[in-house]
């Protein structure tokens, strides 16, 4: 227990939760800005399966902010090269590595753990991914960023808003979009404090509240959110409905 011997100390943490997230499996969809700090800590938390997806190939311009990504790994498949790092960081982690786009064909197959982690950078897979996770009653901690702003939410079916009761339609799509490396470091870390959260019972995860950061202000702000009930995800049907207030 010398690896987690800190964490192990924590009054409300203990050996038990360290022994339930050594037993827990975290599938993290997207080893970008926001999949490569999440599995970073989560591995180095001790975490007992990680199941890492992606089908991308390193490019240089992704070296900015995705830190598990190393001027070596260009042209490597991303998972793999994510995959390589947290190995060595904790051996008693069996990572696995799904190089294949996330699809309706495949998400059966790969979605099943414990939680999963959103590191996409498109709504379309977000989406896909949050239903599939409202399908199966899986924990499911979304982040998005651009610039210096990122948000976070995290979905527990039956507990709370999904992903689409807050945001029922995606933002416009993008060619490329301008990212400070910092930022999807700031939201990763997070999603892996929810994770952690979700997996031992500690503290209050972010169900029912989106969690807004803004780095020039270096500001946090949280904006309670409800769950739709005609969501055509978690609901009955179809509609809209969004932010209710913000505290």
């Amino acid at each position: 227990m010398e690896r987690y011997s800190r964490q192990v100390i924590l009054p409300d943490f203990g050996e038990r939760a360290q022994r339930r997230l050594g037993r827990s499996h975290v599938v993290v969809v997207g080893l970008g800005g926001l999949g490569c700090p999440s599995s970073l800590y989560l591995a180095a938390a001790g975490v007992g399966r990680l199941t890492l997806v992606d089908e991308e190939r390193v490019e240089e311009s992704n070296l900015n902010r995705q830190v598990l990504h190393w001027t070596r790994d260009l042209g490597r498949g991303k998972a793999e090269s994510a995959a390589e790092k947290l190995r060595e960081l904790n051996p008693g982690v069996r990572v696995e590595v799904v190089g294949e786009r996330l699809t309706e064909e495949n998400a059966g197959r790969i979605l099943r753990g414990d939680a999963v982690v959103d590191g996409l950078d498109n709504y379309g897979t977000r989406y896909l991914v949050n239903s599939f996770c409202v399908r199966r009653g899986i924990p499911f901690v979304h982040a998005a960023v651009e610039g210096l702003v990122g948000q976070l939410l995290t979905v527990v079916p039956g507990k709370g808003p999904c992903l689409r009761c807050v945001i029922p339609e995606p933002p416009p799509p993008k060619p490329l979009f301008p990212v400070l490396g910092p930022t999807p470091g700031v939201m990763g870390c997070l999603q892996a404090m929810e994770v952690i959260k979700l997996l031992t019972g500690l503290g209050r995860p972010m169900v029912g509240r989106l969690l807004l950061f803004e780095g020039k202000g270096m500001t946090f702000e949280e904006v309670e959110v409800e769950r739709n009930p005609r969501c055509p995800v978690c609901g009955g049907g179809s509609g809209r409905r969004g932010p209710s207030r913000k505290k």
